[in-house]
């Protein structure tokens, strides 16, 4: 059986976020997602690909790839955490064993999915690793029309092969940094960018979702928006830098949140 997780400190508070995401989790309905190994799951990533990778003696390290130029997140939790690593492969695993098929992928994702799920976010680790796991998910958004599921993803060709059978509980947004960022712009996708600085995002005239209530929001899945560079990065880098001037502003603030996400959050 496939393994999902609770909702985390980003993903709790979407009951607070807006009417068309709270309507899901009425009834004490929750927050799950369903997560994959980090970058081996990912085939378009570029900007952000790192991997947890098992060394000789058996302990775990990341690895970032040759154009990494802010490390992921749910990579480096993998080589921190040996339960969420291996949470994780297994889920992994067990789908690529069926990558071919998706109606079997369909089904390891029915049969374990919460009955108590209301909202879903696809991946806070991982990405649609083929155009079957996608069709899958898209199938079980169908077959669970008052769960709202939605998911950042750089597999854009998959994406586009089903544009059109996407359905409204289905909420997905194109995350900047991979290798097909071009179709971006070219397709019209709804997209998200890792900013390094709130300054940047008001330079690119983007809202800073702090808890993904942007991403999830089914009545704002056409608008664009910024996220801040978050997770442990590489030592010296730019984005280590960037991280540690946030400290203490914006979303990494206890006390406070960005004016412009309090603005969206009433609607």
């Amino acid at each position: 059986m496939l393994k999902w997780s609770k909702a985390n400190a980003k993903t709790q508070r979407l009951n607070e976020s807006c009417w068309a995401i709270a309507r899901y989790l009425d009834g004490d309905r929750k927050v799950y997602s369903l997560d994959l190994s980090s970058g081996y799951s990912c085939p378009f990533a570029k900007a952000c690909l790192s991997k947890a990778v098992v060394g000789e003696d058996g302990k775990r390290k990341i690895k970032d790839g040759p154009h990494n130029e802010f490390r992921c997140f749910s990579a480096s939790q993998e080589a921190q955490y040996t339960g969420v690593y291996n949470l994780r492969k297994h889920n992994f695993d067990i789908l690529k064993q069926n990558q071919d098929d998706w109606p079997l992928m369909y089904l390891a994702l029915w049969k374990s999915m919460p009955t108590d799920a209301g909202v879903v976010r696809i991946h806070v680790a991982g990405d649609f690793f083929n155009e079957n796991y996608l069709r899958a998910w898209i199938e079980l958004a169908n077959a669970n029309h008052d769960v709202l599921f939605y998911a950042y993803t750089k597999s854009l060709k998959y994406w586009d092969t089903f544009v059109n059978e996407i359905p409204e509980n289905l909420v997905l947004t194109a995350s900047y940094g991979g290798r097909d960022d071009w179709m971006i712009d070219e397709y019209g996708f709804r997209s998200a960018k890792v900013v390094f600085s709130e300054a940047e995002a008001e330079e690119l005239d983007l809202i800073i979702d702090h808890d993904d209530s942007h991403a999830a929001n089914p009545t704002w899945r056409d608008e664009d928006f910024a996220l801040l560079i978050h997770g442990t990065q590489p030592a010296g880098s730019d984005a280590a830098v960037a991280l540690k001037e946030l400290k203490g502003k914006g979303s990494y603030s206890k006390n406070n949140t960005s004016s412009l996400t309090n603005e969206r959050s009433v609607v």
